[in-house]
């Protein structure tokens, strides 16, 4: 039997405003690409789209630092605007240095700069201003949201999605795509239990599937102006199920680094 994991980047999708309706983007963008929806497919999101869509941008020229923003900005060497911004998504501040904050984010996961980014972003409908771009509120309702809207469009029963982002891992060079949100497919998929090919039961195998599909697809996405911001997948070798991205983030009890 051939297994064959095939992703493919809708071409077509315009820049995202806020308040576009994205599952109508997609569906307008999946002829161009001569593909029609299956049970099983998967549609992997940009994190920037999901956000400007629902409107988390922030005008710097709004922001008035507070003094913890003036201390961390000098530390960071980061404008300090955005270090406010920054503690606004934050629940608690745990690295800092030259460049970058590390912080764990209001939704429960560790990373840089509490998802604040400046890059390959503009004011809405081209308003002026100094702007930056928040993480979606609420990733897995995001998720959830899309996949409701794509299932009703296509009359499909089966079909995931994934709202991709760009995080660095500790103790490893370069940035790998990681799920923010996810719905319709094990976001955590236990395989304790299951026979290795030596009919021995796996112990402790957990497999971050939404991870894995979210990384699959930022390879086609890219970093800078490649304008890839949806990816189809088909052939998700597992059954797929309600899920969501929630399931990925480590309880602080079993973490063994914080």
């Amino acid at each position: 039997m051939v297994h064959r994991l095939t992703l493919t980047a809708l071409p077509g999708i315009p820049l995202v405003e806020p308040g576009d309706d994205l599952a109508s983007l997609v569906l307008r963008a999946l002829p161009q690409a001569d593909i029609r929806l299956e049970e099983g497919d998967a549609l992997v999101f940009a994190q920037k789209i999901v956000s400007k869509a629902e409107g988390r941008l922030v005008d710097l020229g709004t922001v008035g630092p507070s003094a913890r923003a003036e201390e961390l900005g000098r530390e960071a060497e980061k404008d300090p605007r955005v270090i406010e911004v920054i503690l606004g998504e934050s629940a608690q501040v745990i690295r800092v240095r030259a460049g970058v904050v590390i912080v764990e984010h209001r939704l429960g996961f560790v990373c840089a700069n509490a998802g604040v980014d400046h890059s390959n972003v503009r004011g809405p409908r081209g308003q002026t201003g100094d702007w930056v771009l928040l993480l979606p509120r609420d990733p897995d309702a995001s998720a959830a949201e899309l996949r409701r809207q794509l299932l009703s469009a296509s009359g499909l029963k089966s079909l995931a999605v994934v709202i991709n982002d760009s995080h660095g891992r500790a103790w490893r060079n370069g940035t790998v795509g990681v799920a923010l949100g996810a719905a319709g497919l094990p976001a955590l998929l236990d395989l304790r239990g299951r026979p290795d090919l030596f009919d021995r039961m796996l112990q402790i195998t957990q497999v971050g599937l939404a991870d894995e599909i979210a990384a699959a697809a930022s390879a086609l996405m890219g970093q800078g102006d490649e304008g890839r911001p949806v990816i189809h997948v088909r052939g998700i070798p597992y059954p797929l199920r309600e899920g969501a991205a929630a399931e990925l983030i480590r309880e602080k009890s079993l973490d063994l680094f914080r």
